[in-house]
């Protein structure tokens, strides 16, 4: 179903997170859920992965994971800080060990000269602390941004687990 690099990296997470004793949870946005697809479409997913949320509206993101409005005019939704607030709301939601939140923007409009189509932020959170990452997967049309960065995504989640 997924690029065998999703698999592999969906299957080695779910394995970590297993022998670590940790739980997993998504905050997605322009994935639309395609990270917790991707853990979910590996057997065994159930010993880690409890819930993931897809606030693709800014509505959805304050009213699901605790988003400050105020952050999301001042930030716009593709930002860091509304990413690490995505991290940080969906850890808090849903009492899992370790979370990742996506939002960004996979085209093919909606990009402007200061938040190219392509843009996306990342973070991860863990224990009271969070991990940013800013990608421009540049080229790539909509469904080559998302699978990117489900591979971003799961990436991350695999660092913060070994942590």
């Amino acid at each position: 179903m997924f690029p065998q690099a999703i698999d592999a990296a969906a299957r080695a997470l779910i394995e970590e997170a297993r022998a670590a004793g940790l739980t997993v949870t998504t905050a997605e946005s322009c994935t639309g859920g395609l990270v917790a697809a991707a853990i979910c479409s590996i057997s065994g997913a159930s010993d880690v992965f409890d819930r993931g949320v897809v606030t693709y509206s800014n509505a959805a993101k304050a009213a699901m994971i605790g988003v400050p409005e105020a952050l999301l005019a001042a930030h716009g939704a593709v930002s860091e800080p509304v990413a690490r607030a995505m991290a940080e709301g969906a850890l808090a939601a849903s009492g899992a060990d370790v979370a990742v939140a996506i939002t960004g923007i996979a085209g093919p409009g909606g990009g402007s000269p200061a938040k190219p189509v392509g843009t996306v932020h990342f973070a991860a959170a863990r224990d009271g602390f969070t991990l940013h990452r800013h990608e421009v997967f540049a080229g790539l049309d909509r469904g080559g941004v998302q699978f990117a960065a489900v591979e971003t995504a799961l990436e991350m989640l695999r660092n913060l687990v070994r942590a």
